[in-house]
């Protein structure tokens, strides 16, 4: 019974942390998700990638999701290998910073954060201010669960099971590197998998001779979970990922052979067996980026040779994907909605990159930006066309009355989604011309509040896509939520922008119009795309008939 109990409260413990390392990323992505691509695009020198890879990393506690976020805009052209592969490697080094971090004793701070959290995520009606609770609440939940792992393995240590299977792992070093390496993998977490062979180590569960194997494996078990991750997504993303497992997959193997043949693993036990652990993952990943740091250039090619190029999931000219609708489909209700949403998937995407252009437009020294931009909305319509199309062939007779009316919602958000890009199109590519035209400056504040602008709209896209795909009731009423979020926003860009007139502020004098046109259409497209949620939320009895007051008095309405 006390095998059984030892992994039940392994088990509860694990996931606790797992959950935990979740709900702090998750927090972060909400509050500032909208900025990261700004943040990764904004290196110019292969070490100030990976200084931005290290940052994101200790921000969101995770370096597989710089790593995704890496290839998502690789993909997308909007980041260069070298600067990718250097950001990633720095993202490995920030997710072993954040260990140092997390591995002191701060139990203490426990109810402190949990009240402060608590209250924040229940009472504050800001978004900030909630994802903020989020975030501290996750960090109470980490060390909850890594005293729930501490207290797990005590009554064990002193057992024969525990000992055996540790004397085993330090003198086998190959096993435990290979159950390092799927421990981080199946966890999908490095820092969790390495928190738990700290705290392991530090009650002295096992040896630092078989946590050093394990911290070596889950290096390498690591590099797998972005590739897994990003399995469905284009070549190019998949190129970063790669090339980050063959750095570190060499590494940690010619690392594990050094210390356990050519050397001695106690040497490393420079203080106490935790805190030296911590400091041999540091020190793996540093040297890992000082070395492979010069050489992110001279893998572009030999990547680029495994891993050639394919159009199918790129934007880029014209070559635009195909369409995803099944003319074989109709005929089942189901399948002919699932090959609609897929369509519809590749609808945002269109209208999503065409969006992206928008700081480019706007920085233009000629009109060629305009016209490719423009270009691209032909590619929505046809889309909606097809839509159109694939939609009147559906026999209405085969068709329940509710499959009828989630055919009828996803056609009007094609019209929604096509409205959109005629904004785009339309709207601001007039305004910027506007502006290229005119060789007008916007003022530093003005930019930067349309830049925040831009980024949520950005990070609308993909909340949307997933309501798309997942018709999550959650999802869809955050979704709302960032929506309303978004028009306060527009608003207080309003005041702030009168308030510069007001100063007698030259350059929004200049750019007055153009500001103000452009948040109107920023707010558009976002109402446009935040469309998708209103069905779902309708559906599950979320939303309003009308804001109106039904009962009022008409002697109050006179007065």
């Amino acid at each position: 019974m006390a095998i059984i109990s030892f992994f039940i409260s392994l088990a509860g413990a694990t996931m606790l942390l797992l959950f935990a390392v979740r709900m702090v990323r998750t927090g972060i992505e909400r509050s500032f998700g909208a900025s990261f691509q700004r943040v990764l695009t904004g290196s110019h020198s292969l070490i100030g990638a990976s200084a931005t890879g290290v940052s994101l990393a200790i921000v969101l506690q995770s370096s597989a999701a710089v790593a995704i976020l890496t290839a998502g805009f690789a993909a997308s052209g909007y980041l260069a290998f070298p600067t990718g592969l250097a950001i990633v490697l720095g993202g490995d080094l920030g997710s072993a910073l954040i260990i140092q971090v997390l591995s002191f004793k701060l139990d203490w701070l426990v109810p402190l954060l949990l009240a402060v959290g608590g209250w924040l995520f229940v009472k504050v009606e800001d978004k900030r201010g909630r994802q903020l609770g989020r975030i501290l609440m996750g960090v109470a939940f980490i060390l909850i669960s890594l005293q729930f792992l501490r207290e797990a393995v005590a009554p064990i240590r002193d057992s024969s099971f525990l000992p055996a299977v540790a004397d085993y792992l330090a003198r086998d070093f190959l096993t435990a590197f290979i159950v390092g390496a799927a421990l981080a993998f199946v966890m999908h977490s490095s820092v969790a998998a390495i928190l738990m062979c700290v705290t392991l180590v530090q009650i002295g569960a096992i040896p630092f001779a078989a946590a050093l194997s394990l911290l070596l494996g889950a290096n390498l078990g690591s590099a797998f979970i972005p590739i897994w991750l990003t399995r469905g997504m284009s070549t190019v993303a998949r190129r970063i990922p790669f090339a980050n497992l063959m750095l570190r997959g060499s590494w940690s193997l010619i690392a594990l052979l050094v210390i356990n043949l050519l050397a001695d693993p106690e040497h490393l036990l420079l203080v106490s067996p935790g805190q030296s652990l911590i400091y041999a993952h540091i020190g793996f990943n540093l040297s890992l980026l000082l070395l492979a740091l010069p050489f992110c250039s001279l893998l572009e090619r030999p990547i680029s040779v495994m891993f050639p190029s394919d159009t199918s999931g790129q934007l880029v000219g014209g070559d635009v994907p195909g369409s995803a609708l099944d003319p074989a489909a109709l005929d089942t209700p189901q399948q002919a909605i699932a090959s609609l949403k897929r369509e519809l998937l590749r609808m945002i995407g269109l209208v999503e990159h065409m969006f992206r252009t928008l700081p480019r437009i706007y920085e233009a020294t000629d009109n060629s930006v305009l016209r490719a931009t423009r270009a691209q909305d032909d590619n929505v319509n046809d889309a909606l066309s097809g839509i159109r199309s694939y939609v009147a062939s559906m026999p209405q007779d085969a068709y329940p009355k509710a499959d009828t009316k989630v055919v009828r919602g996803l056609m009007e958000y094609a019209i929604r989604l096509e409205a959109a890009g005629d904004v785009i199109a339309i709207k601001l590519t007039s305004v910027a011309k506007e502006k290229l035209d005119g060789r007008l400056r916007f003022s530093e504040e003005g930019w930067a509040e349309l830049v925040r602008m831009y980024e949520a709209v950005c990070a609308n896209f993909h909340l949307a896509s997933n309501v798309l795909v997942s018709d999550d009731l959650e999802s869809a009423r955050l979704l709302v939520v960032e929506k309303a979020d978004f028009k306060r926003a527009e608003r207080k860009s309003r005041k702030y922008h009168l308030a510069r007139l007001q100063d007698g502020r030259a350059e929004s004098f200049e750019t007055s119009d153009i500001h103000l046109e452009t948040l109107r259409a920023l707010r558009d497209i976002n109402n446009h795309i935040a469309a998708i949620a209103y069905p779902i939320l309708y559906r599950n009895g979320q939303l309003l008939e009308t804001r109106l007051i039904e009962d009022l008095d008409p002697e109050e309405v006179s007065n």
